[in-house]
């Protein structure tokens, strides 16, 4: 049964509907409070497998990883010991990441060629760079940074110097059309690294002359993100002092950077942008026992937080890093099993951000 409103009733309901509104209005306009807001959480890393892919040499060691040609290629060194003058370069490749075979030996007499990067030309050349030591008249060790080029992967080119004699260019990354590299001094009178960059990836100029100096810094690992300031980042290792890494920002030109504490100490950095945006790092972590690790990267503090240690142990680390097919692919090198050896990991990520 419906009742009749009486203007007595009109007058309540009126003054209800009000002080609804109101309510409704100041709640909304209201900070939240005694509400926990929680981040989103990272997703779960989880090892499908991890097997030794190369033990030919008596160390095999100092790992990258490319995709190339719809097939991977890693590279690494091969010696006598993690320090021997018969360094080697060795290019393996596989279509799956299962079978591997050996398409390349670089050698250079009476040099030590120590590790080896891959990367891709934006001219789809396959490039290897590596630091050419050589034994000083006087004592002590010279360095040279060379690169050779493959069209096919096969076939390489003769090594070309790259950068300066002295300054270790230890990995480069492409930008566009410019590649930049971070070399590092390796001579008591240059404890500092260097920003480079080059428009073939052969003839480099100087663009940053002092990029760090506190902490003897030294092996960098850098990439661009895909926003519209192109920013750049870089991992940096140090090895005195704190012995802490660092992450460095910086947007076009390049040439002034901010430095954070990653609050851990690094070595053999490797850096990833996911295409969700989230950065992941593989590095060798020093605390407790030595292992080779994947870390998240906090763009805002710096700091890296482990999330999956690779099975490793000993004279480990130099990993690469590939996403390919829905999977993170980590080559690197241990010594857990025995003999120093090249290992392949297989991650999910979950969920898949890609």
């Amino acid at each position: 049964m419906i009742l009749p409103i009486t203007p007595r009733h009109a007058g309540v309901l009126i003054a209800l509907v009000l002080s609804s509104v109101i309510t409704n209005r100041a709640a909304a306009a209201a900070p939240e409070t005694n509400v926990s807001k929680q981040s989103k959480p990272e997703p779960k890393l989880e090892l499908l497998s991890a097997r030794q892919i190369w033990d030919n040499g008596p160390h095999n060691a100092f790992t990258d990883l490319v995709r190339f040609n719809d097939e991977f290629y890693c590279a690494f060194r091969e010696g006598a010991a993690h320090v021997s003058p018969d360094g080697k370069v060795r290019v393996i490749k596989s279509d799956t990441g299962e079978r591997w075979e050996s398409v390349g030996l670089i050698t250079i007499p009476e040099t030590d060629l120590r590790d080896p990067k891959l990367v891709v030309t934006p001219r789809k050349r396959l490039m290897v760079i590596a630091a050419a030591a050589t034994p000083k008249p006087g004592g002590g060790t010279s360095h040279q940074t060379m690169a050779w080029q493959s069209q096919d992967g096969w076939q390489w080119g003769e090594g070309r110097p790259i950068g300066e004699k002295d300054f270790w260019m230890w990995r480069v990354a492409w930008h566009g059309e410019t590649a930049y590299g971070v070399g590092y001094g390796t001579q008591p009178e240059n404890p500092f690294v260097r920003l480079y960059s080059s428009r073939d990836g052969i003839n480099y100029e100087v663009l940053v002359p002092k990029l760090a100096a506190q902490g003897s810094p030294n092996e960098a690992a850098m990439v661009f993100l895909d926003d519209k300031d192109q920013t750049a980042l870089c991992l940096l290792r140090r090895d005195e002092g704190p012995r802490t890494g660092l992450l460095g920002t910086s947007r076009p030109p390049y040439k002034e950077w901010t430095w954070k504490d990653t609050g851990k100490q690094i070595g053999g950095p490797a850096l990833a942008r996911l295409p969700d945006g989230r950065l992941i790092a593989a590095v060798r972590l020093y605390d407790k026992a030595a292992r080779t690790s994947l870390c998240w990267v906090d763009r805002a503090s710096g700091k890296l937080t482990e999330c999956l240690p690779l099975p490793s142990g000993g004279d480990t680390s130099y990993p690469g890093l590939v996403l390919h097919d829905g999977l993170l692919w980590v080559s690197y090198y241990s010594t857990h099993e025995g003999k120093t050896s090249v290992y392949l990991a297989k991650v999910q990520l979950e969920p898949p951000p890609f």
